[in-house]
């Protein structure tokens, strides 16, 4: 049962969307901006099957159709990392993406194995869950050993222990939801438009992934070693699909990311009538951020939120600011925390200790 009162305001509400990145990107820019991230290059093949394929080679082509077709909506900005055979540092390619204050991170690459495995697995930054997730990191971060210094750059880094890059920042994992979001669309793609293998959504430690910070996803679009599937990652149409289900998981996503969520501007908003929106049977908090680990809710650890709940759900801490059947007042809560920079915070809904989707939930009331 939904009720609803008015009152009217009789001050200007002013809601300051900051910007946690030094470089932040102009108040009118109004453009969402896709880092895309053709792996290896250069000095650096990647993998390699026979018939002369190339991880590198076939990323890079991939890469660009994927950007070709971004470029098409005139909201998008297309930064890429290399457009041509060159090699780029993992830490430069995360560098790239956080200088152009990104919404979204794209790194594309194949797999290989000794056997005739196939099929297309989107990776997001976390534990190895497994020997084989970490088996693939630990190839795909090797390329490390190629870089000018690399001892001093990856000091905190050791490619053989699993355990060397669980350390997430919360800011990193603020974007964890997100990222598993966006890598599900993907697999959507792959699985049901594209008729491919879904290896699915697995999370591993990346260095390239572990230097964004924000929404980031790492795909190995199939396995070069596999003959059928290596014809197909090689061949024109092949890579012209795999581009599009790449192209078209973004532009989903993108669409279903509030607009204010990537822009950082300000508004002022004049005394209004507004009307509250009571759920009786329902409440409504905003997801702030997610962890695998335990934070103590202090509002010392959420940028001087206080009241912050913590619910373990799965494998993953979550964290909430606010608690009302009221969904007007969890909208304020919701322009509050990305006033303290939580810019990904989004409003759920839970209706007897179940979680819904608010906006369903609202239009459903």
């Amino acid at each position: 049962m939904r009720t609803i009162t008015t009152y009217i305001l009789v001050f200007l509400l002013a809601v300051t969307g900051q910007n946690i990145f030094a470089n932040k990107k102009p108040a009118d820019t109004k453009k969402f901006v896709v880092v895309i991230d053709a792996g290896h290059g250069g000095k650096d093949p990647g993998k390699n099957a026979k018939g002369n394929l190339l991880e590198k080679n076939i990323a890079l082509k991939i890469a660009l159709l994927v950007g070709e077709e971004l470029q098409k909506h005139s909201d998008i900005e297309v930064v890429y990392t290399r457009k041509t055979d060159v090699f780029v540092e993992l830490a430069e390619r995360g560098a790239i993406a956080n200088r152009a204050n990104a919404d979204l991170f794209v790194s594309i690459h194949c797999n290989a194995h000794n056997s005739q495995a196939l099929g297309a697995e989107t990776y997001v930054l976390g534990l190895h869950r497994n020997k084989t997730n970490f088996e693939v990191a630990k190839a795909e971060n090797e390329v490390i050993y190629l870089e000018d210094n690399y001892e001093e750059k990856y000091a905190q880094y050791n490619l053989n222990s699993p355990e060397s890059l669980i350390g997430l920042t919360l800011m990193q994992e603020e974007f964890l939801d997100q990222s598993i979001q966006l890598a599900s669309y993907v697999q959507d793609n792959f699985r049901v438009k594209l008729h491919r293998k879904d290896r699915s959504v697995k999370q591993a430690g990346f260095v390239v992934l572990h230097q964004t910070v924000m929404p980031s996803i790492l795909i190995e679009t199939g396995f070069i070693t596999n003959d059928e599937e290596g014809r197909y990652l090689n061949s024109s149409n092949g890579q012209k699909e795999i581009a599009h289900a790449i192209a078209e998981a973004v532009g989903k996503y993108k669409d279903n990311v509030s607009t204010n969520d990537f822009l950082g501007i300000t508004k002022v908003v004049p005394a209004v009538e507004v009307k509250d929106v009571i759920v009786d049977d329902a409440i409504f908090k905003v997801q702030i951020a997610a962890s695998s680990r335990s934070l103590d809710t202090k509002p010392y650890n959420f940028k001087g939120l206080r009241g912050i709940q913590k619910n373990k759900e799965g494998k993953l801490y979550k964290y909430y600011y606010g608690d009302t059947s009221n969904y007007t007042e969890i909208e304020r809560k919701l322009q509050e925390a990305k006033s303290k920079g939580y810019k990904t915070a989004y409003i759920v809904a839970f209706k007897n200790g179940i979680k819904q989707n608010a906006n369903e939930f609202i239009n459903k009331s």
